[in-house]
């Protein structure tokens, strides 16, 4: 009896081991039948002809997109133009911040900045000083045809006196940078001493005579108070004719030397102002 179920027993355990090497060959036998998702070909010749069919084709102007249909193609130019916008509103957020900060700059600039004054150098000088600084100016504009103010002139000889100059010392010291400065009239007995090349000085013609060449069209000596020298009109000038015992100005007339001895010479660029001319009694 013990020998049967003993024989039982075997049997049962190799049955068991059959049933399980059974059971895994029938699993490794086992195919696995999910259908994998592949292109055929009519699939791929049919994205080609809608890749390259024209009504497939939204904006002719633009290259397609190869081997894609038209609705992947839309999805790829939305995304394009999605990351475009994003782009170009983070370079206008850069932009404007740049634009604010130097917005603030500036501000802050113009808030530290103080507006200079400009001291009248009279205004410094004490009630009697200011009293001759005026005189002198007075004198100076009657007496040096500059075009200058008698207030411009008071404050040049101002300014000298502050520096430390005397009076007399900064009254000549104008004096002669007036003299010097172009559009002043230059006195004919000072025209050696004045360094420009081009003066104006005014006088009477005292005397006309014949020119020795058809290149000059007239020729003579004009006088002031100061003193005479000769004049040249040239031709090509084309300035208006003179006449002797009439009060002329001759503005930018070039400086010559002749034998040690200065004159002056009425180019294209010169002029003749007649101060007398065209007075009712004339």
């Amino acid at each position: 009896m013990s020998s049967k179920k003993s024989a039982s027993k075997v049997v049962s355990v190799d049955e068991q081991a059959y049933e399980q090497e059974a059971d895994r060959a029938e699993h490794e036998d086992v195919v696995d039948e999910t259908p994998e998702f592949r292109a055929t070909v009519e699939m791929e010749i049919q994205a080609k002809v809608d890749a390259n069919h024209p009504d497939g084709i939204v904006d002719t102007s633009e290259d397609r997109i190869y081997g894609v249909t038209l609705a992947q193609e839309e999805r790829i130019r939305a995304r394009e133009e999605e990351l475009e916008r994003i782009s170009a509103q983070a370079a206008f957020g850069r932009q404007e911040g740049r634009a604010e900060r130097t917005r603030a700059v500036v501000e802050q600039a113009r808030r530290e900045q103080r507006p200079v004054k400009k001291v009248d150098p009279r205004e410094k000088l004490g009630r009697a000083t200011l009293g001759q600084v005026n005189r002198q100016a007075q004198r100076l504009s009657e007496d040096v045809n500059s075009g200058y103010t008698r207030a411009v002139i008071a404050k040049r000889i101002a300014s000298r006196v502050l520096e430390g100059a005397d009076m007399f010392e900064a009254v000549m010291d104008t004096k002669e940078e007036m003299h010097h400065e172009a559009g002043t009239i230059v006195p004919i007995g000072r025209l050696e001493e004045i360094r420009r090349g081009e003066v104006t000085v005014e006088g009477r013609v005292l005397e006309l005579w014949e020119p020795s060449s058809s290149a000059i069209q007239q020729v003579g000596l004009l006088e002031d108070e100061t003193g005479r020298t000769k004049f040249t009109i040239w031709t090509k000038s084309n300035q208006t004719m003179v006449r002797e015992g009439e009060r002329v100005r001759f503005r930018a007339a070039a400086k010559n030397w002749y034998n040690g001895r200065c004159s002056i010479a009425l180019t294209h660029w010169s002029e003749i102002v007649f101060p007398e001319r065209g007075r009712w009694w004339e």
